[in-house]
């Protein structure tokens, strides 16, 4: 499966996404009001450059970035309509200037000839293969500025649980607990769960950071297996 054909379940469901964000099903609310406090902790304020991987609509991260506004960001995602969206969720984000590019973030982060002060990814790295996702650390440690951090949002296995372990974990509550999404959309979901998720024991995720360059990490929140992580080069705020 290549890092296209397992990101592009949003360009076919970006509808489905957004109700299940919209109940709070995957905490977003609470986890973006942790990176909007951790943006806010920059000292680059309205200089700092943000490479947003898997933008989605912005809907969640639009109100961080009024709060700690860039000079630069650039949304990346393979829904067209996603984008759209976006557009209008970023149309106010003061001084900054804002380009959404329609594309796989892997080949984006790779691809990119910027330097950027924070990349932010939001539950689509673990769409990527084990291979896909340590070439993605490599790309991010390329391109990350001395004192830029890479913000990880993403589900996160148990250390010594399988994959199989942890689908029917979480399968079983999504169908238990997600009563607000229409029967057959909440299959469709299960569906794509099952099909295209590939988290990773933080411990994995620390070791390809490491090899790419990112000796400094820490789990900045957690809400059952949805994490907030925050990778750097030798140093971390305090939180």
């Amino acid at each position: 499966m290549t890092s296209a054909e397992s990101t592009a379940i949003f360009t076919r469901s970006w509808s489905l996404y957004d109700l299940i964000t919209e109940h709070n099903y995957m905490f977003h609310q609470e986890i973006y009001a942790g990176v909007g406090r951790l943006l806010s902790l920059r000292e680059d304020t309205e200089r700092y450059r943000l490479l947003d991987l898997g933008c989605g609509n912005a809907r969640y991260l639009a109100p961080c970035l009024r709060q700690s506004p860039p000079a630069l960001y650039e949304g990346v995602d393979l829904s067209e309509a996603a984008l759209i969206e976006a557009r209008g969720y970023l149309a106010d984000l003061p001084g900054s200037a804002v380009t959404l590019t329609q594309g796989d973030l892997l080949e984006a982060v790779e691809a990119t000839g910027k330097t950027w002060d924070v990349i932010f990814t939001g539950f689509a790295v673990h769409h990527l293969s084990s291979a896909d996702k340590a070439r993605f650390f490599q790309a991010v440690g390329r391109c990350l500025a001395e004192n830029g951090w890479l913000v990880l949002v993403d589900v996160v296995r148990e250390e010594n649980q399988s994959r199989e372990d942890y689908l029917d974990g979480y399968l079983k509550c999504m169908r238990d607990t997600w009563i607000k999404v229409p029967p057959d959309q909440l299959e469709e979901a299960c569906t794509h769960v099952h099909d295209h998720d590939y988290p990773e024991y933080f411990s994995t995720l620390q070791e390809m950071a490491a090899a790419a360059g990112l000796q400094a990490n820490r789990i900045v929140n957690q809400y059952g297996q949805h994490h907030t992580l925050l990778f750097a080069r030798s140093f971390l705020p305090e939180i």
